[in-house]
Parts: structure tokens; sequence; C-alpha cells
């Protein structure tokens, strides 16, 4: 498994809230969503280079929720 990074995010209060819920609806922390939201964008625009980078659902192995 890669190496995770961690670095400061500043956003607004709102999206904040907004990520906050969807999140709590998916049951998963904001931390992994804001890391599937952001894979997601990635895979669909084509800048992830092969399906070893991600799994199915778009986390890696120790950010699944079972």
């Amino acid at each position: 498994m890669a190496a995770r990074k961690s670095f400061a995010l500043r956003i607004d209060s709102k999206t904040y809230a907004a990520m906050q819920r969807w999140a709590k609806d998916d049951l998963r922390s904001l931390n992994a969503q804001i890391e599937y939201v952001l894979r997601d964008a990635l895979r669909k625009s084509g800048r992830l280079n092969g399906p070893e980078e991600m799994a199915p659902d778009g986390l890696s192995e120790p950010d699944r929720k079972i």
C-alpha cells in the first residue's frame, strides 16, 4: 500500500458542513469522504493511472467500512 500523506485543508464552513452530512449519510469519516470524492473525480477525469491505485469503492483498504 502506498504511504499516506497528511496536509491542512482550508474550506468554507458551508462546504465543510455539506461534506460532513454526506460523509454521515455514507457512513464514512469526513476524511474518508473527502478522499473518496477526490479519487472519484480523478478517476472520472482519467488522471488515475490504473486500477491498482484505487479499490472498487474508491477507498484504500484501511478506510473501508464494513
